[in-house]
Parts: structure tokens; sequence; C-alpha cells
């Protein structure tokens, strides 16, 4: 068996498995129950300084 095919076979299979077991253990990790407080954290990121954005944003008043 040269080397191109036995890489080839150990890709199509192994790595393959390996990769997929990877992407479930990532996704399980990230929805994981102990995480929520975190999760909720970071989602609100965007959202903290939401309240000033109005007020930067007006136009001055003509005296």
């Amino acid at each position: 068996m040269d080397t191109y095919s036995f890489l080839r076979e150990l890709a199509d299979s192994w790595v393959l498995l390996a990769m997929v077991i990877f992407y479930i253990t990532a996704c399980l990790w990230s929805f994981r129950p102990s995480a929520r407080a975190a999760n909720e954290e970071a989602a609100s990121i965007p959202l903290r300084n939401d309240t000033d954005a109005h007020l930067t944003a007006q136009e001055p008043e003509a005296d």
C-alpha cells in the first residue's frame, strides 16, 4: 500500500470519526447547564451601552 492510499483511507475513516466526535463534544460543551450564566453574559455584551446611544446621536438644538 503506498502512502497516498494509506493517508486517504485514514482520512476517510478515522479522522472523519474524530472530527465528528470533536464537533458533537464542542456542541454539548457549549450548551451544558453550568455555562448558562457565562452564555447569558456573552449574549448581553452588544446591548450593554444601548441606553447611551440615543444621547450621542441627537443633533444640537438651535438657540
